[in-house]
């Protein structure tokens, strides 16, 4: 209780000492693709996705899948890497993500994790596809590797491969159970959904993004020493997306659901990797996770924890030589 309230106070202050028109966009947080029209975006059905793509449009796809829900694709730009070796690389932040645009939470009223997530990732795909029979590679980290797996079990014959990077469960029990180890400071808390949602403080409108996605910041700046995770918002990532990270949480405890769902029936080899310094991601975590895979190849990088191996010195000597390895093969 005394933590919860000293994270309420800190959060409150930190507020109020903040601009005058703190709400505005832009103030607190970088605006919205909607907000600014110069930042790079696509439309998918009625949603403004913040994304880019580099490379060749006719070379094979690599679609990078970030974390969260609520980050960003800042944080694996190491990938555009992949271009220089012929493909063409496909970045995304998800809805209501990073600087994707922002919903109120009745948008998400009665939408299932396939409404929500796949079919935009469907979406995404379809709008830098040039060909039918262009390759499609999913390269998904964290909440984007549980995303890739359960879109490669829905659409198992449209996706020629599927690199994923610690997927932290993809049944509902275990990703609870890896969100309980991992986090210091649960995003998904009672604490989160304290500090989100009880604006007696600031503002009685739950639905002031930049007020609730500063906190959602504010929050996970604590990072995570079991997973070696240091979350800045400001270095690794653009903005969080407060609203589609309770959305997705109260769904899943809603649902229970199954992400695995279906990838029995995917043929191609996984590669599953996972770093060998965090305390939850161990061997035994990553062989149980891994095991709803048929054909898969697992790579432990010694050194790194959750997100480490695409940082710039594991992933110039590890990561991108055993991807381009993988990706190559396929």
């Amino acid at each position: 209780m005394k933590q919860k309230n000293m994270l309420l106070l800190l959060v409150s202050l930190a507020l109020m000492v903040s601009c005058k028109k703190m709400d505005e966009p832009g103030n607190l947080v970088p605006k919205t693709v909607d907000q600014d029209p110069s930042i790079p975006s696509i439309k998918i059905d009625d949603r403004l996705l913040h994304s880019e793509a580099f490379g060749h449009p006719d070379s094979t796809l690599v679609v990078c899948i970030h974390g969260g829900p609520s980050a960003d694709y800042r944080y694996m730009l190491n990938a555009k890497d992949l271009v220089n070796h012929g493909f063409r690389v496909v970045f995304y932040d998800q809805v209501g993500s990073g600087l994707s645009q922002r919903f109120n939470e009745s948008y998400y009223d009665n939408k299932n994790f396939d409404q929500i997530f796949l079919n935009e990732l469907r979406g995404v795909i379809n709008h830098y596809k040039t060909k039918p029979n262009q390759k499609v590679i999913l390269f998904g980290h964290s909440w984007g590797a549980i995303m890739a797996t359960s879109y490669a079990g829905k659409y198992p014959n449209e996706i020629a491969g599927m690199a994923v990077i610690e997927p932290g469960g993809l049944k509902w029990d275990d990703i609870v159970e890896y969100i309980t180890k991992a986090q210091s400071v649960p995003l998904w808390s009672e604490i989160a959904n304290d500090v989100l949602y009880q604006d007696q403080f600031i503002s009685t409108k739950k639905d002031k993004h930049e007020i609730l996605d500063y906190k959602l910041t504010l929050l996970a700046s604590h990072g995570s020493p079991n997973t070696l995770e240091t979350i800045t918002g400001k270095e690794g990532f653009w903005r969080f997306g407060a609203v589609i990270n309770l959305i997705s949480f109260n769904y899943g405890e809603k649902h229970k659901p199954d992400l695995s769902e279906g990838i029995q029936n995917y043929n191609p080899r996984v590669l599953f990797i996972h770093g060998g310094a965090g305390k939850v991601y161990t061997d035994e975590w990553a062989q149980k996770i891994s095991s709803v895979y048929k054909n898969k190849e697992i790579l432990k990088i010694e050194g790194v924890g959750h997100s480490g191996m695409l940082e710039t010195f594991p992933w110039n000597s590890k990561t991108l030589p055993k991807l381009l390895n993988y990706f190559n093969s396929l």
